[in-house]
């Protein structure tokens, strides 16, 4: 499996033109809201969907391809995607190219992978779904998953029954959540106790997790408070931002080998205390040692604890999203003064409305 190294985009959404624009181990994408912050991170949701031959549904979901084409069909006549990957695996490049049909639909113009440094296939089918994404060599990419923990009311998933067994992966939403940790806590243990120390720090009243005795077919979360580890309370007890925060421990600190390569976050922060975002904060620098995290804010206390490198600008420049990365050189000057998240509010880096 690989990370992503750089990313070209053209005539998607927002994006008029990226052109092999470098991806770190830690991304996170700033910007006022509609800059095109999301429609970054979607576009790993598209190449997600090609790999699982879904590529037609997700164009219809969008509002089909005049909704996804930059500007529509009238200035954009094709769609370019262009991914390279670190050299870990054999492929080093997957690129595609997308027109529309008579339909509403995207179909492929071109497709084409490149594996190590000589042997290259390439194909131009006129398909309606991608051919090259479906060999053992790009199983990575339908683990890219973008998760978004926003939704805590009375109905979310993640406060809802499931059933035991639903434990493969942890879901975008954290629906399987209750599942997901009870998994841990058998088969990982040394990972599951970390989730709950870190909880801890950030919501002290918090004792632990209920793991009832037996195979239960359904589980829901349940949880205990410091003090009293008789009485269990449900997740609607937790305010949003706890709750969010154990589905973002519980994704991020699980065992490496059970996360995708590339991780990709929605808005993180919301609802969340300043010192949880601090913590957050140094949960992503460590998870980023190992994975590839690309993270879409704006908190600009999670900014303020992050390096110029980790950080990417998002503004709109006549109608389209410019993407944009400072370096500790360009701004020393205002570092020795200033956090980055001050830098941010101020509109020194741009990404303000």
């Amino acid at each position: 499996m690989s990370k992503v190294k750089y990313i070209s985009v053209s005539g998607y959404k927002s994006i008029r033109e990226l052109l092999k624009f470098p991806l770190k181990n830690l991304n996170v994408l700033i910007g006022a809201n509609g800059a095109g912050k999301s429609n970054f991170i979607s576009v790993f949701r598209l190449l997600a969907e090609m790999a699982e031959q879904n590529l037609q549904m997700y164009v219809s979901l969008q509002g089909g391809s005049d909704a996804i084409l930059h500007f529509g069909r009238g200035t954009s006549d094709k769609l370019k995607i262009y991914f390279e990957f670190t050299k870990l695996i054999s492929a080093s490049y997957y690129e595609c190219i997308l027109v529309p049909s008579e339909d509403n639909k995207l179909i492929f113009d071109l497709e084409s992978r490149v594996f190590g440094s000589k042997s290259e296939y390439r194909v131009k089918t006129g398909d309606y779904e991608a051919a090259l994404l479906q060999t053992s060599d790009s199983r990575y990419i339908p683990s890219w998953r973008i998760y978004h923990f926003h939704d805590t009311s009375d109905k979310a998933k993640v406060k809802q029954r499931h059933a035991t067994n639903d434990n493969l992966l942890l879901k975008p939403d954290a629906a399987n959540l209750a599942a997901y940790l009870r998994m841990l806590f058998k088969d990982h243990n040394d990972h599951y106790q970390r989730i709950v120390s870190t909880i801890r720090l950030v919501a002290p009243f918090f004792g632990n997790f209920v793991q009832r005795p037996g195979e239960p077919e359904y589980i829901e979360l349940e949880w205990t408070q410091k003090g009293q580890p008789d009485t269990p309370f449900k997740a609607h007890v937790l305010s949003d931002g706890t709750l969010r925060f154990i589905c973002l421990a519980t994704l991020l600190l699980q065992p490496l080998e059970l996360l995708p390569v590339t991780i990709l976050i929605d808005e993180p922060e919301l609802g969340l205390h300043p010192y949880a975002i601090s913590v957050l904060a140094d949960i992503f620098k460590q998870v980023a040692e190992d994975k590839q995290l690309i993270v879409s804010t704006q908190s600009v206390e999670l900014v303020n604890h992050l390096s110029p490198e980790d950080i990417i600008v998002v503004d709109q420049e006549d109608g389209a999203s410019v993407f944009k990365r400072f370096t500790s050189e360009e701004l020393s000057g205002w570092l020795e003064d200033y956090a980055m998240g001050e830098l941010w509010k101020s509109n020194v880096l741009g990404g303000r409305p």
